[in-house]
């Protein structure tokens, strides 16, 4: 997920790390027109991300919702839940960031 001019991480939970399976995370970020956008991935051991779901969001309060959703599944497959994580950021050429607004 990008996050371009103006626009705002909102949150990102993740699991711990699951043995041969990687990290699960969800990212949200508010555009500049006011939605939230968010993404569920698979961070693997090799480096690569798999994207499993994406959506938009009208209200930040439904953001709980995604996450719930996707605990739910976690616990039941892994025993494990997303928690309040910090932003690894990077630019498009590979340069670590820690700004998360543009």
């Amino acid at each position: 997920m990008n996050v371009d001019k103006g626009e705002a991480i909102e949150g990102l939970w993740a699991t711990p790390q699951i043995p041969q399976i990687g990290v699960y995370k969800l990212v949200v970020k508010k555009r500049v027109d006011g939605i939230y956008e968010w993404a569920h991935f698979q961070h693997r051991p090799d480096g690569t991300r798999k994207v499993l779901f994406r959506g938009e969001l009208e209200t930040k309060i439904r953001i709980a919702d995604v996450l719930d959703a996707a605990n739910k599944t976690l616990r039941n497959v892994y025993g494990v839940t997303m928690s309040v994580a910090d932003a690894d950021i990077s630019t498009l050429d590979g340069r670590k960031s820690r700004d998360t607004v543009h």
